[in-house]
């Protein structure tokens, strides 16, 4: 089976590529002139460069392919120009799904986001059919990912084999980056997480959602979401298992949401705005913390074979990965 594989050079991508050439796909891999081609080594690919933002140039690439797996997003809680992130997410994942149809691609799976659910402030844990709208979104990359959704969603309702994946916070090697995720990881390991707010989080092992995306494809159903998360952590629960892991201690005092958001304030308009860096916190991330994500993969369990796995071996395995790679002290 020939498999084009978006994303490939990124974390979750990465390791979807690696479960797919594990099960013997001959893989097509989209790289960008920017991407760090070091990931992919050991694998039996080819690679092919081009950019979501004009995929006309991937016809050749995606003709006699058997399936699209369509990873790549770009990824930011903070981004300078807004209009990127949607030409990536939104317009990208249309025009690439049209392609897809162009060619006589039979098979898609199309990686969306956890993110696009209804969560809520009181830490209902919510499905597939928890109410939600474009409304409930916050911040570009939550809004640009539920748009993408939809227009995975539309093709799907239009005829197009379409399966949608939904995953939660993926932990594990190889967050090379690294995503939002992996830097808590990383401020945790170098003790750059003197306080910590209350909120909370989904952590699914990256190989279960990766090993996913294979069984998607024979398993799915297409315009079907389907949650694939693992267990739901608040925060400081998540610092405390890194703290039994490395014997780092983990903070103990707890910051308001309001004067996290002033900080994150004072943050994005210096740093971001002023210095042209990217901020370690935003207005936007500091609004979503006030909703407990928190999810059930019961559906997948049932309709894919999802197995929920503890996350301690996971965030171990994470740990490991990044001082073993120089983005923390050993010690």
């Amino acid at each position: 089976m020939r498999v084009f594989i978006t994303g490939a050079t990124g974390f979750v991508g990465g390791h979807v590529a690696r479960s797919y050439a594990a099960a013997g796909a001959d893989l097509r891999l989209l790289t960008r002139s920017t991407s760090r081609l070091d990931v992919l080594t050991g694998l039996n690919a080819e690679a092919v460069q081009g950019d979501l933002r004009n995929i006309d140039p991937l016809r050749s690439a995606l003709t006699g392919c058997e399936a699209l797996v369509h990873v790549a997003a770009d990824y930011r809680l903070w981004v300078r120009d807004p209009n990127e992130m949607y030409a990536a997410n939104v317009d990208g994942t249309r025009n690439l799904l049209a392609l897809a149809r162009e060619v006589g691609v039979p098979r898609v799976v199309y990686t969306s986001s956890v993110a696009t659910m209804g969560f809520k402030v009181d830490g209902t844990i919510v499905n597939e059919d928890t109410p939600v709208s474009l409304d409930d979104m916050i911040g570009h990359y939550k809004r640009s990912k539920f748009l993408g959704e939809q227009e995975a969603i539309r093709a799907a309702h239009s005829g197009q084999h379409v399966m949608i994946l939904n995953p939660t916070t993926p932990i594990g090697p190889g967050d090379a980056k690294p995503t939002p995720t992996g830097r808590i990881i990383v401020d945790f390991l170098n003790r750059n997480f003197p306080a910590y707010v209350e909120t909370g989080l989904n952590l699914v092992d990256v190989s279960e959602v990766a090993r996913m995306h294979v069984a998607a494809l024979e398993l799915g159903t297409p315009g079907e979401r389907y949650i694939l998360g693992g267990e739901n952590l608040t925060l400081k629960q998540i610092l405390d298992r890194m703290s039994a892991i490395t014997g780092l201690p983990s903070p103990t005092m707890k910051v308001p949401h309001a004067v996290a958001m002033a900080f994150a304030f004072f943050d994005e308009n210096f740093t971001g705005k002023l210095l042209g860096k990217e901020p370690r916190a935003t207005v936007e991330a500091v609004r979503m913390g006030k909703k407990m994500m928190f999810a059930s993969s019961a559906k997948a369990e049932r309709e894919l074979g999802f197995k929920l796995l503890p996350v301690y071996a996971a965030l171990r395995s994470a740990i490991e990965w990044f001082i073993a790679h120089g983005y923390a002290p050993a010690s």
